[in-house]
């Protein structure tokens, strides 16, 4: 099986100013991800402008077996096995439980909210937060024709 090691977006890194540290960063995690073989499977979507959610399918762990934690702009998710099961005798074992570690860089000002877990699914909620002094200011322009010259 052949696997996609690098990632070339030459079209995109011309097209956009200023973006080279997103395009390493795109590179650096395909080319080292530790989690290659796509376990746990999960989801990114944006719910709006500002929120986003992280869905990662972890059947059969429970919240004692799982972690996040962040460290400036990285959010990390782990999974601990869970045990019990090692003198069962399957036939077929399609539902994983090893061990995991999925890590994510967060953009500047994205912060978790919370996380829950339901139904085998773990959905982290993200929130960007803008500083009021980082926001777009519109600036006023004033008419130098009106300006009395007394």
């Amino acid at each position: 099986m052949t696997r996609l090691t690098t990632l070339d977006l030459p079209n995109f890194h011309r097209a956009t100013i200023g973006f080279d540290r997103l395009f390493n960063e795109m590179e650096r995690q395909f080319a080292n991800s530790p989690n290659g073989n796509g376990y746990p499977p999960y989801n990114i979507a944006q719910i709006n402008e500002d929120e986003y959610m992280i869905s990662l399918a972890v059947a059969g762990f429970g919240m004692d077996n799982l972690s996040i934690t962040t460290d400036g702009d990285q959010l990390k998710i782990e999974g601990t096995a869970p045990k019990g099961d090692e003198d069962v005798n399957y036939l077929h074992k399609g539902i994983g439980g090893r061990n995991f570690r999925r890590e994510f860089t967060l953009a500047d000002h994205v912060k978790v909210a919370n996380a829950n877990l339901e139904l085998g699914m773990l959905n982290v909620h993200l929130v960007r937060e803008v500083p009021e002094a980082l926001k777009p200011k519109t600036i006023k322009i004033n008419d130098s024709s009106y300006i009395d010259s007394k």
